[in-house]
């Protein structure tokens, strides 16, 4: 691009990409700012949250929901939520080990309320979102975490494996946010985490039908994010690596093996599933990183995957 030498009289002016590039931008911002005086868009649009501290009581008066809480992360989840101050619903098929956890934050002198609900059956995710909202009055945060794992090479999945676990992770995690949005907004705002997995970055051999399921949860998570922003709802998704968890432990094929041959196993296998840390993960350490991605900490975060991982996707392969 280049200025008219016959009507200046002068050697043509030459500008560079960075120029243009600066004032596009530059006139964007205008074009922006004055847009946004007959408009509602401005600056300032969007929730008015401020960082909050980590004090020990970040969710005090908040009501939390989680799926899939029965074990594993869920389960540590719902124990550290409630030991923040929150009033925590949680749901998972297991009413067993639902009533369990839900007895043991209870006699910690916190409030907890376990609902049976599977997240593959739409009414079911509905009953245990509107249930909890009734029975607390609101609700501000949102643990999308129910999931299940599979592996075998693509062409050995069975048809119903398949959508077994896409049914779990994906469409399980759609019925969750569908149904808890609404009282989100009602609520003028909160927060969402999905607990998606370094799978959703790239994958291992065997992992078609679980390492797809992660990928589109991503996509859900972005999507949700710009959906609602301006509504004061953030959305982020939390990417574990290998973490000490009877899914891990069923997986490998070894859920019923001697405790001492677990940890021998295991030993192996951190070192290049989690190279740097030289151990697995502890579903407290997740959940503790959830709790604090959910709180007001950061309120500029959404649209976001943080990977917690021990340093797996540090290492090249």
């Amino acid at each position: 691009m280049t200025d008219n030498p016959q009507e200046t009289g002068k050697p043509p002016r030459r500008y560079g990409r960075r120029a243009m590039v600066g004032a596009a931008a530059t006139g964007a911002l205008v074009a922006g700012a004055a847009g946004a005086v007959g408009g509602r868009l401005t600056a300032d649009t969007g929730p008015r949250m401020t960082a909050a501290p980590a004090d020990g009581a970040r969710f005090a008066g908040k009501v939390v929901l989680i799926t899939g809480a029965t074990s594993g992360i869920g389960r540590a989840a719902a124990r550290a939520f409630a030991a923040e101050g929150a009033k925590v619903a949680f749901c998972g098929r297991r009413e067993d080990r639902g009533r369990q956890v839900e007895q043991e934050i209870r006699a910690a002198g916190h409030e907890a309320t376990y609902l049976r609900a599977d997240v593959r059956v739409e009414d079911q995710v509905r009953r245990f979102v509107d249930s909890t909202a009734s029975r607390y009055g609101r609700l501000d945060v949102v643990f999308s975490n129910a999931g299940i794992h599979g592996v075998k090479r693509l062409h050995e999945v069975a048809t119903a494996e398949w959508d077994d676990i896409q049914t779990t992770n994906v469409r399980g995690a759609f019925f969750t946010l569908k149904h808890s949005i609404p009282h989100l907004l009602k609520a003028g705002g909160g927060s969402v985490v999905i607990t998606a997995s370094i799978n959703s970055l790239a994958v291992r051999q065997g992992f078609a039908s679980y390492g797809s399921s992660k990928h589109a949860l991503l996509g859900l998570m972005q999507a949700a994010a710009l959906d609602y922003g301006a509504d004061g709802i953030r959305v982020n998704a939390v990417l574990p690596g290998i973490v000490d968890t009877e899914m891990v432990r069923k997986v490998a094929g070894i859920e019923n093996a001697p405790e001492s041959v677990y940890r021998a196993g295991i030993a192996v296998v951190a070192r290049s599933r989690a190279p740097a840390a030289g151990r697995i993960g502890k579903p407290e350490e997740v959940a503790a990183f959830v709790v604090d991605l959910a709180s007001d900490r950061y309120p500029f975060m959404t649209g976001s995957a943080q990977v917690i991982d021990g340093g797996a996707t540090a290492m090249l392969p």
